[in-house]
């Protein structure tokens, strides 16, 4: 026998979903923006990534070719570039469409993070570059986004009764 959800508790649950989708984009945001910074400071390399996944530093790097350097660094910007508006992207698609019902912007908000992480995770792991301290906070907001889209599945899913 199907549960049958009242129109507020649907209600509810598309709110509190599209709020966690929206955090989540705001997540990546975030890890975009340290991505960036890291880019101007002597770390250089991404967050969690050190010695035991690249044994040459900035310096290092600059040292053996200038050119390299530079390439690296403007990746590095790019890639922020890109995580940075996806994750804008997500974030206002969930809090001005999905939470509305929207679901053409509830397909697109999960389609944008899905597709992403689809092309950019599974280059990580051959090389030992899946550490905990480079991807955690990816892992934590891919986490929030997934409670979120379960929330407004259901909420989109179930007939309303009153």
């Amino acid at each position: 026998m199907a549960t049958i959800h009242s129109p507020q508790k649907q209600q509810s649950r598309l709110r509190a979903g599209a709020a966690l989708m929206a955090i989540a984009g705001l997540g990546f945001v975030g890890y975009a923006a340290i991505f960036f910074v890291l880019n101007f400071t002597d770390t250089f390399l991404e967050l969690g990534i050190g010695p035991d996944q690249v044994d040459k530093g900035k310096d290092e790097i600059e040292a053996f070719s200038p050119q390299l350097y530079h390439y690296i660094s403007h990746l590095h910007i790019a890639v922020s570039g890109f995580i940075a508006a996806a994750g804008l992207a997500v974030a206002a698609l969930s809090w001005y469409g999905v939470r509305r019902g929207e679901r053409w912007a509830f397909a697109t908000a999960v389609v944008v993070p899905v597709v992403g992480l689809g092309v950019a995770l599974p280059a990580h792991y051959p090389w030992g570059l899946a550490t905990i301290g480079h991807l955690g906070l990816i892992y934590l907001a891919v986490l929030i986004f997934f409670a979120g889209v379960v929330l407004v599945f259901t909420a989109m899913r179930a007939p309303a009764k009153a």
